[in-house]
C-alpha cells in the first residue's frame, strides 16, 4: 500500500465536525466519499485531529493508502476538488513513508480564536462578537503562565477517551488586527474543547472576574468545573499542523 498526505482547508459551519457521526455529515466523510469514488476502492481517511462541529480548518492534514502509486497527486486533487463541496477545499496530495501517521508524528498544532468587539455583519459567522470592556494585558499575562503547566484537564471535555490530559504549549497570546483580537495557540497535542475553555477562562482574566493567580489555581484544580465557559466553535480555526521532515519521500 502506498500512503499518502492530503492538505486541506474546510469551513466547518454546516459540518459536524471532522469525524464521521451517525447523527450529521462530516469533514472526514466528504473525504472518504470523494477518494473511494475517484480511486474506486473504499478508502479510509485519518485526519491529524478531531475538530467540533463548527470549528473551521485553514489547515488539516490527513492521510490515506492507495493500493497502487498514484501516478499524479496533483490531478488526483484537482479531481477531488470538483467532486468536493464548495466549503471544503484540497490544496495538495503528497507521498510519505508508509508508516507515516497524520495524528500521531504531527509535531504540534496551532490554533487561532477569532475575538471582536465591533459588531460585523460580515464577519459575525467567522468570529465571536464580545462587547465587554477586556483588559488584554492581563489576559497575555495569564496566557504566560500556560507555559507552567502541562496538566490541562481542567480544560478538558469530560469523559473523553484519552490515556493522558498533559501537553506541552509552546506558544499562547492575544493580538490586535484590524478590529479582531487573534488568540493564538501552539502545543504538540490539545485535549477536546481545550482551546475553547482556555479563551472562556482567558475571557474572565479580561474582565476582571478571576486574578493571575485565580486562574493558576484553576488549572492547578485540574477540574473542569472550576474553569470558564467555552466560547462557541464558529470562531475558532485550526491553522497550522507540523511534521518531520523524514516522513516525506
Amino acid at each position: 500500500m502506498e500512503r499518502y498526505f492530503i492538505y486541506l482547508s474546510y469551513n466547518g459551519k454546516n459540518y459536524c465536525g471532522w469525524q464521521i457521526q451517525p447523527n450529521g455529515i462530516s469533514i472526514q466523510q466528504r473525504l472518504e466519499e470523494a477518494l473511494s469514488t475517484l480511486l474506486r476502492k473504499e478508502t479510509e481517511v485519518v485526519g491529524a485531529g478531531r475538530t467540533d462541529a463548527g470549528v473551521h480548518a485553514r489547515l488539516m492534514v490527513a492521510h490515506f493508502d492507495s493500493p497502487s502509486p498514484i501516478a499524479d497527486t496533483n490531478f488526483l486533487g484537482e479531481k477531488m476538488n470538483r467532486f468536493l463541496p464548495k466549503d471544503i477545499a484540497v490544496h495538495k496530495i503528497v507521498k510519505v513513508k508508509p508508516d507515516a501517521h497524520a495524528r500521531f508524528d504531527a509535531l504540534s498544532r496551532t490554533y487561532n480564536y477569532i475575538l471582536t468587539q465591533k459588531k460585523n455583519p460580515f464577519n459575525f459567522e467567522f468570529a465571536y462578537f464580545y462587547p465587554s470592556k477586556l483588559n488584554f494585558e492581563q489576559m497575555n499575562e495569564a496566557c504566560l503562565a500556560l507555559f507552567n503547566y502541562t496538566d490541562f484537564t481542567s480544560f478538558s471535555k469530560l469523559h473523553t477517551d484519552v490515556k493522558t490530559n498533559n501537553c506541552t504549549i509552546y506558544k499562547a497570546e492575544w493580538k490586535q488586527s484590524d478590529d479582531c483580537w487573534i488568540f493564538t495557540i501552539k502545543a504538540n497535542r490539545f485535549l477536546r474543547n481545550m482551546v475553547r475553555a482556555i479563551v472562556g477562562t482567558l475571557l474572565d482574566v479580561g474582565r476582571g472576574k478571576l486574578t493571575i493567580d485565580e486562574f493558576c489555581r484553576i488549572i492547578e484544580a485540574k477540574n473542569r468545573c472550576k474553569a470558564g465557559s467555552s466560547v462557541p466553535g464558529h470562531a475558532l480555526y485550526l491553522t497550522d499542523i507540523e511534521y518531520p521532515d523524514e516522513l516525506f519521500i
